[in-house]
């Protein structure tokens, strides 16, 4: 049997973990008690497992939840008893992953059925054949549907879409490239249109339910939209900066579309009807989480999706995002967020920590996950005094704009990927938006988030 190298070093790291802290080393030097001194290193294993990943991250979100009940929980309190545990285990099925979880089974019908196609190739044919407008009718359709269903999907599905359109493109124009850079920078930007677009929002929307600061579906996309929107257009104008077609007339390929079948129209309804639901959370009362479960019984039940669909559903996004919001719940109730904001100057203004965690979260998500960055950070700042609200959003933001590197996002990869770029063709453009996208997410959090009383 051949040793994974990989294994190796979790195992090493996992027993220096154990060893730092049960011989109060860790306690020793950084001067705190047991139950955080645990806590720290259970923080400190995730962040390298998540960055590194050298274990898939559902793997690494149950070893998170092993640790915290089976060494953190006795920590805390030796006499704790099942309820104690409770809470670090329904971090894995909370309001917030029953939310995504209705998204994702959304997005599969939508894609089994073709729906997404059909809604791509109807909303392009309106696009013409001048090069601007094409690029711009890419970008919208690729966020529009990055809103509602995986950044992923759609990035694959687009760029598989505009393949015929590339073919006619000379060799010698570089507007070529412009085009596939659309497709992942939009996804990415799509994503923090709504709640479901991307998993740095819901765990941003769990902490803020935790807070009492509980934000509605309607609420996050009337302030993120309009973000989104600002951020498509500069994309699209610094595309056709960077890239111009020049005298270049392009055409999109037509696709031959039958009629609509019942089972389109059904699919299509529980659409409209679970975003009608997640919209008016405050007229009917039932949580996010309890909308969301609607979709899952009206297309399994009538066997719209199947048990092989059910088991295709990305589980590992819903387990990564239960180990983070379990990982919260320990440094809450070990203290170790309060040790955090302890070390934070008391007279420094609340600005430039801001300021700070965004550019953290920048930096971070540049190289890492997004999820995981922010598992990593919104516990932090959440403890942090000022505005929660404004924090916590920012650095959900933050972690969807990065996008500098080939490995900073999926969609990202998957452009990359089609080996019609360089590494150089995507730092760079992709580098602007990240410092653009920062910069006008604190001031638009500044001046128009206030009045949503956010």
């Amino acid at each position: 049997m051949q040793i994974d190298k990989k294994m190796v070093w979790v195992v090493v790291l996992l027993a220096l973990v154990t060893v730092a802290i049960s011989t109060g080393l860790v306690e020793g030097l950084t001067h705190l008690d047991h139950a955080k001194a645990i806590c720290l290193g259970i923080f400190f294993l995730a962040a390298v497992l998540w960055v590194t990943e050298w274990l898939p991250s559902y793997q690494t979100s149950l070893i998170i939840l092993f640790l915290q009940i089976s060494w953190l929980v006795p920590a805390i309190n030796p006499k704790a008893g099942a309820a104690a545990r409770q809470e670090y285990l329904s971090a894995f099925f909370c309001d917030i992953t029953l939310l995504f979880m209705g998204g994702f089974v959304l997005a599969a019908a939508l894609q089994k059925y073709g729906l997404d196609n059909r809604i791509a190739a109807r909303l392009l044919k309106k696009t013409g054949t001048k090069p601007s407008r094409v690029l711009l009718g890419i970008m919208i359709v690729s966020a529009l549907l990055s809103m509602w269903m995986s950044n992923t999907a759609t990035a694959a599905m687009m760029l598989a879409i505009i393949l015929p359109i590339l073919r006619k493109i000379p060799e010698k124009n570089s507007f070529a490239k412009g085009l596939i850079l659309s497709i992942p920078f939009a996804c990415n930007l799509g994503g923090l249109g709504t709640p479901i677009g991307t998993p740095p929002n819901a765990i941003a929307m769990s902490y803020l339910v935790e807070k009492g600061l509980a934000i509605s579906f309607s609420g996050w996309m009337m302030a993120a939209v309009p973000l989104m929107v600002l951020f498509i257009i500069s994309t699209w104008l610094l595309l056709l900066k960077m890239y111009p077609p020049g005298s270049l007339e392009i055409s999109l390929p037509t696709t031959q579309e039958g009629s609509l079948a019942p089972s389109h129209w059904f699919v299509m309804g529980v659409f409209a009807l679970t975003i009608l639901g997640w919209c008016t959370t405050g007229y009917h009362g039932l949580s996010l989480g309890t909308v969301s479960l609607l979709p899952v019984f009206l297309i399994f039940g009538p066997g719209l999706l199947n048990t092989q669909d059910f088991k295709q559903l990305p589980w590992d996004v819903l387990f990564m995002m239960g180990g983070g919001i379990c990982l919260g719940v320990g440094l809450k109730e070990s203290g170790l967020a309060g040790e955090a904001v302890k070390m934070i100057p008391a007279e420094l203004d609340f600005f430039w920590v801001l300021l700070a965690f965004a550019l953290l979260a920048g930096v971070m998500t540049t190289f890492m996950s997004n999820t995981a960055t922010a598992n990593l950070l919104i516990p932090i700042a959440i403890s942090l005094p000022g505005n929660i609200s404004f924090m916590t959003m920012t650095i959900a933001m933050v972690c969807s704009t990065a996008m500098a590197l080939p490995i900073s996002t999926p969609p990202n990869a998957i452009a990359f990927g089609s080996g019609l770029l360089t590494a150089r063709d995507m730092i760079r453009p992709g580098l602007i938006i990240t410092v653009f996208s920062l910069l006008a997410i604190l001031a638009v959090g500044e001046l128009y988030w206030p009045l949503l009383g956010l």
